[in-house]
Order: structure tokens, then C-alpha cells, then sequence
């Protein structure tokens, strides 16, 4: 069911907003023109359910030094 696949999708983008606005446009990049626009949008969001997450990707680097701005007293 699309319920499932949205929300295996939603551990990629936590962001119900975004997911949607992504989605719709992979949806359009990948449509092919003989399909089901509901095939594509269900294979859209089986690549971001099974896709790895941010905060993966950031625990696998390197840690990275972090400059932080520090205020002056005026």
C-alpha cells in the first residue's frame, strides 16, 4: 500500500512537507509517458524508503572542525 511506502520515505525526509514536494518532482522527472503516474510515484517513493537517511550519511564522515562565530561586546 502507498500508506507503507510513504512512510518507509518519511525515515529519509522527516519533513512531511518536503517529502511531498520532492516527490512530486522526482514524479515528473521519471514518469515515462506510457505508464501509470501511480507506478511512478510508487517506485519514487520505494527509492526514498529504502534510501539511506542524513543523519547516515553524517555519522559516516570524518568529523569535520566547525568554526563557530563567537558575539563581541559593542
Amino acid at each position: 500500500m502507498r500508506s507503507d511506502l510513504i512512510y518507509d520515505a518519511l525515515t529519509t525526509l522527516p519533513n512531511r512537507y518536503m517529502l511531498c514536494q520532492v516527490a512530486s518532482k522526482a514524479t515528473r522527472k521519471f514518469h515515462k509517458p506510457n505508464s501509470r503516474i501511480q507506478e511512478t510515484m510508487n517506485e519514487v517513493l520505494q527509492r526514498f524508503g529504502t534510501a539511506r537517511g542524513k543523519s547516515d550519511r553524517l555519522l559516516e564522515r570524518e568529523s569535520v572542525p566547525v568554526l563557530v562565530a563567537q558575539r563581541r561586546a559593542a
